[in-house]
């Protein structure tokens, strides 16, 4: 199976478990099942839930105890962006391709369907406590690591800044500490959480954070590469949107050819440290890779 083929299975899979754990849309407050289920189901790289499936299985997990923090990792990510897009923050229009959450919904619901996401996201990460053989003691620390990175120490604290230092130039220090809590934080809580939940020792679950710090900065920079260079219809939401927001990022701080150099190095890197885990999985060596060297 090429690698293409199995990174399509995979996403099935992880569509088929998102469209499981979605909340039935009923009730007077239907409205917001909806904005929820439109928001989740848009498509996507579905880049979390890989990382934390082959992480672990990389670490010898089986079964489908994690499924409910696969679905948690990608609601919290949804949601993310959902208010990422608002009017009061990059203000788009358009996501993967279709019109984002509040224009379609209204910015109210829009709201309230990022709040939705974020607050189902551990109501169905605590499912996993309803498994005959949960691991109480594991779960509650994959638990934990999922909270600390989505909040202020992690996604929302990069967000904050991010927000808190647009429209004018900031130092490569301050853009590196937004890419790692806004970027490689729910980055790090995927790798973090496939090793805590097959029962990866503290050593293994550091260095599966570390890797997946490189790998979001990586990502980051492509993206910031992908926002001058690419095309809308390929990435499927607006180009050069960090510009209109006056945003500092790696391609006005170095350039594109050190920002392609930087993406390269971390990745190399990050690379370099998988391999030296027992197990060997090329699929997921592949998929790093695959991250930084794509168009959209």
């Amino acid at each position: 199976m090429s690698f293409n083929e199995e990174y399509r299975e995979k996403k099935e899979y992880i569509e088929n478990v998102l469209r499981a754990y979605l909340p039935e849309k009923e009730g007077y407050q239907k409205v917001i099942m909806e904005a929820m289920e439109y928001s989740l189901m848009a498509g996507g790289k579905r880049l979390r839930p890989v990382l934390m499936l082959e992480t672990y299985r990389l670490f010898g997990g089986k079964g489908r105890g994690i499924e409910p923090f696969l679905a948690a990792i990608e609601m919290i990510h949804t949601y993310s962006l959902v208010h990422d897009d608002l009017p009061a923050m990059d203000n788009d229009d358009y996501r993967r391709g279709r019109k984002t959450t509040h224009i379609v919904y209204g910015e109210d619901m829009g709201i309230l369907a990022g709040d939705a996401l974020l607050n189902y996201a551990f109501e169905t990460a605590c499912r996993a406590f309803d498994a005959e053989d949960a691991d109480c003691a594991r779960i509650g620390r994959a638990l934990r690591v999922l909270a600390e990175k989505a909040g202020i120490y992690g996604m929302i604290g990069g967000q904050v800044v991010d927000v808190k230092e647009s429209g004018h130039q900031i130092s490569g220090e301050v853009l590196d500490f937004i890419y790692r809590l806004k970027t490689s934080a729910l980055i790090e809580s995927s790798m973090m959480i496939g090793a805590i939940l097959a029962g990866a020792g503290d050593e293994q679950v550091k260095a599966a954070e570390r890797i997946a710090e490189k790998i979001g900065l990586a990502f980051q920079i492509q993206d910031d590469i992908l926002d001058v260079t690419g095309a809308e219809e390929v990435l499927g939401k607006p180009v050069h949107s960090d510009e209109k927001n006056e945003k500092t990022t790696y391609v006005t701080w170095k350039g594109i050819e050190a920002a392609r150099g930087e993406a390269a190095r971390l990745t190399d890197e990050a690379v370099e440290e998988l391999e030296k885990f027992p197990a060997q999985d090329k699929f997921l060596e592949q998929f790093l890779r695959s991250l930084v060297y794509r168009e959209n």
